[in-house]
């Protein structure tokens, strides 16, 4: 896979550590997750997922709560699930996923990020084909040989098992984020740096250093906007 998963994860997390953003981020989509079904993870595997994903994030456990509870409670606010696809400089590839109250703002929002700085939006399928939905797991503590032992055993179908940064990389298929979680987590292993459905890019590009710089910037904005939960590109960070 190559992604430098830890790395990309490391970014956003300092770009996002003064202010609360991630965090509130977080609380929509605990609290979506959590209204798709029982508020409850156990019985939910899309909050369960979510709520793995927030402790490798380290969000605060009074944000998970109150996200729970207003799904336990009376919300009844309404968010529409969204993608939006594109194109950055040199043909830059971009996925854009929301979670919105506000279609009209969402996508009017996405519009002005992408045209302002050096992007274009395109029709629905144009980027994502040369993506693939992929389960994503980083463990500190064990070996790459202690860590494919363990999926083996478990009869896990995983796509890659590499070493990042000293970190154990796993990537399988989407179905099988419960599996490959189920199997380290009895394993003894109960600390993950990622746990996330991501999507990855079948081919990364690299941009020369005045288009990554305009790269950057049009990613930076799109992570800004208040409805946007996540952002996925092809581009070699």
């Amino acid at each position: 896979m190559g992604r430098k998963w830890n790395n990309i994860k490391e970014k956003k997390a300092s770009k996002d550590a003064n202010n609360s953003r991630i965090y509130a981020k977080f609380g929509i989509e605990i609290y979506v997750a959590a209204k798709k079904g029982e508020p409850d993870p156990e019985s939910n595997r899309a909050l369960k997922v979510v709520l793995e994903r927030a402790k490798t994030y380290n969000v605060p456990k009074p944000i998970i709560e109150r996200a729970l509870e207003k799904a336990r409670g009376s919300g009844d606010e309404v968010y529409e699930e969204l993608r939006y696809e594109g194109f950055g400089p040199n043909g830059s590839m971009i996925i854009v996923d929301a979670l919105t109250n506000n279609v009209n703002r969402t996508a009017a929002s996405v519009r002005a990020a992408f045209s302002k700085n050096g992007g274009s939006m395109g029709v629905s399928g144009s980027v994502s084909y040369m993506f693939d939905s992929t389960a994503v797991f980083g463990i500190a503590d064990k070996s790459l040989d202690e860590v494919m032992e363990i999926l083996l055993e478990a009869d896990a179908n995983v796509r890659d098992i590499v070493e990042e940064d000293e970190t154990v990389m796993v990537y399988a298929e989407p179905d099988q984020f419960h599996t490959v979680q189920e199997a380290l987590k009895n394993a003894g292993i109960t600390e993950f740096t990622v746990a996330e459905l991501t999507m990855l890019a079948q081919n990364d590009v690299t941009l020369p250093e005045e288009s990554l710089a305009q790269f950057e910037k049009l990613i930076d904005a799109l992570d800004d906007l208040e409805d946007v939960q996540q952002v996925y590109h092809n581009v070699e960070e």
